[in-house]
């Protein structure tokens, strides 16, 4: 790694914090109470070239690589999740999807929208009864002359609501067999297109998660991308990206239950010293800052790969299978060490506790992380 790629790395983890610190730390609370979806930070984020980071600078994107990319992720969930993951979602997911498959008629006309922040995208693979199970989804697309006819719906969808473009895979052949899905780029004033159900998640509660509905949604061939029948392929190359960035969220959510719960160790006085002195305590706080660290050179390590242009399919899930599962260890002892008041919504560990579940579900679960990286390494 050279002296500029950390330098660059430590200036943009200092803008970020001072970022957070200003326009997320002082709301994170009411947002999270109110279940409210801070859109018009989005587009400040968008004005600060973080909706775009992955993106060329010739289509209005930051031109970074995924080490950078991780270090914006970290820096934002470390004081809140639930922007972390919305960043991310939007990043990794739908604008990265039309990136990497899209032609250059359709990069040229949603990339800048979606890198500058003017457009907030989504990404709909999951539905109600296939999580996992994609080959086997409901929603279909119909090829009927020159446009496509989308029926049915998807759940659990970072932007589902509010987005302003979203990339669907639709199934286009048989349930159950090969090549038998398409991506498509749809947008949102789209007749037929809707959103649905918002969900009352248990965390990442400013983090928009909600339905889309698709009645009769006819969408011109142009909107199709790549081949008939790539949908899934192109999905699980996405995933194998979107699985460090959930990594990063992790890490990051992790850093900060670790961050607060040192503070207050070293704070919170009994017995006449600080519970930091007591070896119960410290040794936690040392699990913590281990299993962290850990973490960190994993995630990065798949990042470096991402950048490299190397495979990265195994290196991802053990990044975002430790990671996730690190983030909530961490976040539990970190509920621990503030004994009755981390049970609280005073202190923010309650939070970072409730948030960290979500990183070992989504984008494949730890379950699923294990399936893949033990199918790579009995290759």
């Amino acid at each position: 790694m050279t002296n500029e790629i950390v330098e660059n790395q430590e200036l943009i983890s200092q803008s970020i914090r001072e970022l957070s610190e200003r326009l997320i730390r002082p709301y994170s609370r009411q947002w999270d109470d109110d279940q409210h979806f801070p859109s018009d930070l989005f587009r400040q984020l968008g004005e600060q070239g973080l909706m775009g980071m992955l993106v060329p600078v010739s289509y209005g994107g930051s031109g970074l690589g995924y080490r950078e990319y991780v270090t914006a992720i970290v820096e934002l969930s470390r004081v809140d999740g639930a922007v972390g993951l919305s960043m991310a979602a939007h990043n990794s997911l739908c604008t990265n999807h039309i990136l990497l498959f899209g032609n250059e008629a359709q990069k040229q006309t949603y990339l800048p929208r979606l890198a500058t922040g003017e457009w907030l995208g989504a990404w709909g693979l999951t539905e109600p009864n296939t999580g996992s199970d994609a080959a086997n989804m409901r929603t279909t697309a119909t090829q009927d002359g020159d446009y496509w006819v989308l029926n049915g719906s998807k759940n659990f969808i970072t932007h589902g609501k509010s987005s302003d473009v979203a990339v669907v895979i639709a199934r286009t052949g048989p349930p159950n067999t090969q090549h038998n899905a398409t991506a498509f780029i749809v947008e949102r004033r789209t007749t037929g297109f809707s959103g649905g159900r918002k969900e009352d998640k248990l965390g990442m509660r400013a983090s928009e998660t909600a339905e889309m509905l698709f009645q009769d949604c006819r969408i011109p061939d142009s909107q199709r991308l790549g081949e008939v029948g790539d949908g899934f392929v192109q999905s699980l190359k996405v995933l194998d990206g979107g699985r460090i960035s959930i990594a990063a969220l992790s890490l990051g959510i992790a850093i900060g239950a670790y961050e607060a719960a040192l503070v207050y160790a070293k704070e919170r006085e009994q017995f006449g010293q600080p519970i930091a002195n007591f070896q119960g305590i410290s040794f936690k706080l040392a699990d913590m800052a281990t299993d962290i660290e850990a973490a960190k050179l994993l995630t990065y390590q798949a990042a470096d790969l991402k950048d490299a242009g190397r495979p990265v399919t195994k290196e991802s899930a053990m990044a975002k299978l430790f990671a996730s599962e690190t983030a909530v260890r961490v976040a539990n002892e970190a509920v621990q060490i503030f004994g009755g008041y981390g049970y609280t919504k005073d202190f923010p560990v309650e939070k970072f506790y409730r948030d960290a579940k979500l990183c070992t579900i989504g984008e494949g679960t730890s379950e699923i992380q294990k399936i893949v990286i033990s199918r790579q390494i009995l290759k």
